[in-house]
């Protein structure tokens, strides 16, 4: 059993060969609290969520960090706003309730640690002097700057050529820099009403000073720059050599360049063994984001569609590969949730019902649960394949289907095994909720009319089963001479 993964650093498929045998540390790049989070967070959400479960799942322990960033302009920007705070942290600290709320209610594994950037204060002034005491950062008036080219593998991850220079930057900004490509790791005094202009509303008042954060250091009163700090948060938790560090496409330059030369320059150790990127969720061919406004965001998805359909349309595309969202896609994704769910909950009813026999042996059920496990094992185990490895996974399901339509009599034992193949599977790995996801409308009347099936052939404990069921889904049935009332049906 070996897991490939694609390397981002030498865009090749690398057999995984963590530091510590057994233990695989893992850095995520999280979000900027200054929003909502949306589809967008959640597919590197799930993405992650996937590598961590699949990691756990082939014998590893996961140390997974997963950052907050809680100090930065656009959370500044959104000072005062209706409903939210009268300074920096109370806004941070608003979204990052959001945050972690829509976290949960994914089913997302949890990460050893989450730690902001706002509790990382003495981390991140240390690195940066150690980046001055290594003669690769230089202070201005206060601010601090990397130099890049006293780091020689800069451009390396991105392709980045430092005599191309740096693009979109003040005339003031480049007149304290050595060279345009360098970067802030400190920025003098507090955040520049120009910074934050475009994104603030018009009609609130200035931000005033004492309701942004200002930290001291001994070049001067201050804030961190964005690529510091992760480096800071990264190595205080994980080492001064990660595993794996995983983020989204579009942070691979600069982000992720410039934590690799800070952090290199600083240990002279590698900073990341594997780079892992996630594509992007686009709708209507551009990135869904923040800042374009062309967002849905995570809780509204999951009032409309549930989170078991949401998380199959996530396992629809590998992680490296862009994703493509669209009502069509949330269509199909749940009528194929639809359909794994009133399998399982058939199945369930079919291993406690009257017609599944200790003296009854189907081999054909021992060798679609082999298949399967080979199936998604491979697929997994080959740079994260989910796409392959859900075609197989539901074709399992399918099957199953069949069989169950097809018998009269169930071989008892062969339905457990089924049974416990699809839910370790389906849950343990995918984190589709089975058993207390929302189900839909439709999934609901098809059960409720299998249920008056089995009840009109008089098989009562079958039909208890699915009532059970509905139950546990939030769906109470209430029999009447005129038929079955479905109360507290899902829309």
């Amino acid at each position: 059993m070996t897991i490939m993964l694609t390397n981002s650093l030498s865009g090749e498929a690398e057999p995984l060969e963590p530091l510590e045998p057994g233990r695989v540390s893992m850095y995520v790049c999280g979000l900027t609290v200054s929003d909502a989070p949306h589809l967008g967070h959640a597919r590197l959400w799930v993405q992650a969520d996937l590598l961590h479960r699949w990691l756990e799942y082939r014998g590893y322990a996961v140390d997974h960090v997963e950052n907050i960033t809680d100090v930065n302009e656009k959370i500044v920007a959104r000072i005062d706003e209706p409903s939210l705070g009268a300074d920096e942290s109370a806004v941070a600290a608003e979204f990052t309730a959001r945050v972690f709320s829509a976290m949960r209610t994914l089913r997302l594994r949890r990460a050893t640690s989450y730690p902001r950037v706002s509790a990382h204060r003495q981390q991140i002034v240390a690195l940066i002097d150690r980046l001055l005491s290594a003669g690769v950062a230089y202070e201005v008036d206060g601010s601090v700057y990397f130099d890049v080219t006293a780091f020689d593998g800069y451009g390396d991850l991105s392709g980045f050529d430092i005599g191309e220079g740096a693009v979109d930057q003040d005339s003031e900004t480049l007149a304290e820099k050595r060279h345009p490509a360098d970067f802030a790791l400190w920025k003098a005094d507090g955040v520049a009403p120009d910074s934050i202009a475009d994104r603030r509303e018009p009609t609130l008042a200035p931000v005033d000073e004492d309701a942004m954060s200002i930290w001291d250091a001994p070049w001067g009163p201050g804030r961190p720059g964005w690529h510091i700090e992760c480096s800071a948060m990264a190595m205080h938790h994980l080492g001064e050599t990660l595993d794996i560090h995983m983020g989204g496409r579009d942070l691979r330059f600069p982000h992720h360049e410039n934590e690799i030369a800070q952090s290199e320059a600083a240990t002279g150790e590698p900073f990341a063994r594997y780079w892992l990127h996630v594509g992007l969720l686009q709708q209507d061919a551009e990135k869904m984001s923040s800042s374009l406004g062309n967002f849905l965001t995570i809780d509204a998805a999951i009032a409309e569609f549930g989170v078991g359909p949401l998380r199959m349309f996530f396992l629809g595309a590998t992680y490296r590969t862009d994703q493509q969202y669209s009502h069509a896609a949330m269509e199909e994704a749940t009528a194929r949730f639809a359909s794994l769910r009133r399998c399982y909950i058939q199945l369930t009813a079919a291993c406690d019902g009257l017609d599944a026999y200790a003296t009854v042996e189907h081999q054909q059920l021992r060798e679609l649960a082999q298949s399967v496990v080979a199936d998604v094992e491979a697929a997994m185990d080959d740079d994260l394949n989910v796409r392959v490895a859900i075609s197989a996974y539901m074709e399992f399901v399918s099957a199953v289907s069949t069989y169950l339509d097809e018998h009269s009599a169930y071989d008892h034992a062969g339905l457990l095994h089924v049974r416990n193949t699809m839910r370790h599977i389906g849950v343990d790995v995918f984190g589709l909720p089975l058993e207390d996801g929302r189900a839909s409308p439709e999934l609901v009347e098809t059960l409720v009319s299998l249920r008056e099936d089995y009840r009109d052939a008089g098989e009562y404990d079958a039909a208890d089963v699915l009532r059970d069921a509905l139950a546990a889904a939030g769906v109470e049935l209430e029999d009447t001479a005129d038929g079955t009332i479905i109360h507290n049906q899902p829309h």
